[in-house]
């Protein structure tokens, strides 16, 4: 009997063909949008390294917000833009009420209620003088370092601040020792049990972070590979989620996004929890510049690697892309 030869490529012949076997499919739903509120601006500033970003006054902010949901997406992660007047060495601002993403984090909530999804960022490098997402330290030789049990309360303290302002999902990005269990046994002794934690459990020492500290205006000088975890290294990741899933994260998070689809791939095989990645603002850019230059084309690469990453496993994306991608996906 001859054996049929079966030609791949039958199912590859149509538009509606090619959508019908389709095995990783992309929604709005999928989309978190990352976005910045500043104080001390009077309107919104465009980001030079990432082109269509802004940094946003409260007003601005909640425009772009509806001009999102409007677009199909429903949860916006916030990182606040302090005055450099207002950094301190702890970054005390990050927990005040009238903190500037404490009051972006009010606003939202005020104005969608439950319809948006609000997520903030729980991490000090925005508000510290020295742009470390901790308190510092020095040790018996004189060298400074980042404190990582002395963080802990601070952590705390700035996640009950933010889920008083209206927080459904507090987002600790600072990769410090046990930053989950604290933050939840705070929040839980303070009565909001229902926010969730948005683990940064696996986030790389990446040199894509560039033009996101552009975005917040970092005050750091030198680096974060005492915490951050070296970009050789992929068992570490596997621990690191372990721990944090243990320690009551809802949601598990690797950053950045396509340089490390493998540690997603094998984060999202074992995780019993929701699995997020983060396309950063290095990724984002450098799309952005290619395709000003003429060398690629901006919109199917745009989707092209944000397929890859939930084809790799994300159940949600972090993106700058995320407006344009719902649109796009809106048209198709």
């Amino acid at each position: 009997m001859t054996v049929p030869v079966r030609r791949p490529r039958r199912l590859r012949t149509t538009p509606a063909m090619r959508d019908m076997v389709a095995e990783t499919r992309l929604d709005a739903s999928d989309f978190i949008l990352p976005m910045f509120v500043a104080d001390g601006i009077d309107a919104a500033r465009e980001i030079p390294s990432m082109p269509g970003q802004y940094q946003h006054t409260i007003d601005s902010l909640k425009a772009a917000v509806h001009e999102a949901l409007d677009a199909g997406v429903r949860c916006v992660d916030l990182f606040g833009v302090p005055r450099d007047g207002d950094k301190d060495a702890t970054g005390s601002v990050a927990w005040r009420e009238d903190g500037i993403l404490n009051r972006g984090v009010a606003a939202l909530r005020e104005e969608f209620g439950d319809e948006v999804i609000v997520m903030a960022d729980t991490c000090l490098d925005e508000f510290t003088d020295h742009g470390h997402c901790g308190s510092l330290s020095e040790d018996r030789h004189g060298n400074t370092y980042v404190d990582n049990d002395a963080t802990l309360p601070l952590y705390q303290a700035m996640a009950v601040a933010q889920a008083e302002a209206g927080a459904h999902i507090v987002s600790p990005s600072g990769m410090m020792d046990g930053q989950i269990r604290a933050i939840r046994e705070a929040l839980d002794s303070e009565g909001f049990e229902d926010v969730a934690i948005m683990a940064y459990s696996a986030k790389y020492a990446s040199a894509f972070f560039g033009p996101f500290r552009d975005a917040v205006g970092s005050s750091l000088k030198g680096d974060r590979r005492t915490y951050q975890q070296d970009p050789a290294n992929a068992r570490e990741s596997m621990l690191e989620t372990q721990l944090d899933i243990e320690e009551g994260a809802d949601i598990v998070m690797v950053k950045p996004a396509l340089p490390y689809l493998d540690i997603l791939h094998e984060v999202a095989a074992s995780s019993p929890v929701p699995v997020a990645a983060y396309q950063v603002s290095g990724e984002y850019a450098m799309i952005h510049a290619a395709a000003a230059n003429g060398w690629i084309d901006l919109d199917r690469v745009m989707m092209e690697s944000l397929t890859s990453i939930k084809r790799a496993g994300a159940d949600q994306i972090l993106t700058y892309f995320a407006v344009d991608a719902a649109r796009a996906l809106a048209r198709d």
